[in-house]
């Protein structure tokens, strides 16, 4: 690979600190399948050039997933996704992901705004967990996936 299977995109308005965008965007590559094992990340001079953010900052952030064994630095190769963390159905290319595209353009259309339509998710996410965590059966299957 090229290093261009992910374009980090930093939101300097968010008051998330760079270094965790970028880890928060490629675990979200990783879930949805975008990145998988053995593909190259951008190099920190390729990352720098596309945002203009300190290149010590990348650093972290890689270093940080490397921590984390989601990735793996070879000197003078790169670095390298050594982990998954994409999970069937979650895929670029899923009925589920087609499925969470048609409601988003449909909350979208409505008038919501990106931080309405995340809200709702969430708030539709702690309902599940609080409906669901008095069964042990639920709690098994999460136990696992941790």
């Amino acid at each position: 690979m090229e290093g261009d299977v992910v374009e980090y995109r930093i939101d300097r308005q968010s008051g998330i600190p760079a270094y965790v965008q970028i880890v928060r965007q490629t675990e979200q590559a990783l879930r949805m399948g975008v990145l998988r094992v053995g593909d190259k990340l951008p190099t920190a001079k390729e990352v720098v050039a596309a945002t203009a953010i300190n290149p010590n900052t990348v650093f972290r952030a890689y270093r940080d997933m490397e921590q984390a064994g989601l990735v793996r630095s070879r000197r003078g190769l790169g670095t390298f996704v050594t982990r998954s963390l994409a999970r069937p159905g979650a895929e670029d290319d899923s009925p589920l992901r087609a499925d969470v595209a048609g409601w988003v353009a449909r909350a979208l259309a409505a008038g919501l705004e990106r931080d309405d339509v995340l809200a709702l998710v969430t708030a539709a996410l702690d309902e599940h967990d609080e409906r669901h965590e008095h069964d042990p059966g639920d709690r098994g299957r999460k136990q696992e996936d941790a």
